[in-house]
């Protein structure tokens, strides 16, 4: 350790890989993980990265393992442990279509002709919500209908065949000292420790790892992938597709914001139509009722008309001149002359 104090970052995909090729570091990982003594394990040939396929951008990778596991009773079984790891808050439904393709796939049965059981283990660099635990376990229980555990008869194969328990690890959590052996070995991810503002290398200076040689055999490891080539490429590689990536969450928010800012206006001007609708309800409320009144009045001048009419008929009748009419009624001798 005096001779070189930084070892290759193991969150860059390609370090990742090269570390757990290692079939005695894979091991260590996973059996710290499913607290478990793992027996042995194989690195399956399926190890994936999700790329876009119009862009080429890689947002999860993964790798399978097939393991043997030692239970408590000493009896031994073959288990699948599916490692998925992204740097980026990723889509839910993309975790779950790689879980669908492993409960579809034949290859992972047993000589019985049943489903393995898997363990989905999500190394994330990013916060889940509001948990803060570095480490989160989700363990399947065996219930009966008033909630008690069952015990007899289990683990069962039908039902493990069918879930799956899960391990999430928040990287960004894991700063601070390790409280257990978990999270020791899985402080190798710690992001604080970036070398020289570099996120190609992280410092083991001030590492916990003294007298240990799991996390001895780790580190000489991650020391050896920052003399290879080909690896320092991948992650030069990685940096810029990551940064890509960066550019186009920027991109994608700024549209978000203008979106966002229209939608803005559009609201306050459909307010501000919706209030105008309202005037001009109201205007028209107000006209109507106008003219119901002008229709009221119209109808009281026909109905003081048609009186005037039969008052002077009734005048007339009883011998009275237009002149006396007139004078009579109080009015205008030319108004009496148009009702005769």
């Amino acid at each position: 350790m005096k001779k070189q104090s930084f070892i290759a970052n193991p969150l860059y995909d390609s370090v990742f890989k090269f570390m757990m090729e290692d079939e005695v570091i894979a091991r260590t990982l996973l059996s710290a993980l499913l607290k478990k003594d793992i027996v042995s394990v194989e690195m399956r040939p399926n190890e994936y990265s999700n790329c876009n396929n119009e862009n080429g951008r890689i947002s999860i990778f993964r790798i399978d393992f097939g393991a043997v596991v030692r239970e408590k009773d000493n009896t031994e079984r073959l288990i699948l442990i599916e490692v998925q790891k992204t740097w980026r808050s990723t889509e839910i439904t993309r975790f779950r279509q790689y879980l669908g393709v492993q409960y579809e796939s034949k290859r992972n049965v047993d000589v019985n002709g049943m489903s393995l059981p898997i363990v989905s283990v999500y190394i994330l660099g990013h916060k889940v919500g509001e948990i803060k635990e570095p480490i989160i376990y989700v363990s399947r229980k065996y219930l009966d209908y008033d909630s008690n555990e069952i015990t007899e008869g289990v683990p069962n194969d039908f039902v493990e065949s069918l879930t799956h328990d899960s391990i999430i690890v928040q990287v960004p959590y894991l700063k601070g000292k390790a409280r257990n052996r978990v999270e020791k070995i899985m402080s190798i991810f710690d992001q604080s420790y970036i070398y020289d503002g570099d996120p190609q290398f992280v410092s083991v200076t001030g590492r916990d790892i003294s007298e240990d040689k799991d996390m001895q055999r780790i580190i000489n490891r991650l020391t050896a992938a920052t003399t290879f080539t080909d690896i320092r490429m991948a992650m030069n590689i990685e940096d810029e597709i990551f940064s890509e990536l960066e550019n186009l969450d920027t991109e994608v928010l700024s549209q978000k914001k203008t979106i966002i800012e229209q939608c803005e206006q559009i609201a306050e001007q459909n307010e501000q139509l919706a209030q105008q609708n309202e005037q001009l309800a109201q205007q028209g409320e107000q006209l109507a009722q106008q003219g119901e009144q002008l229709a009221q009045q119209g109808e009281q001048l026909a109905q003081q008309d048609d009186m005037l009419r039969d008052m002077i008929n009734m005048l007339v009748e009883s011998g009275k001149s237009p002149s006396e009419i007139a004078e009579k009624l109080h009015k205008d001798i030319n108004v009496i002359i148009k009702y005769l």
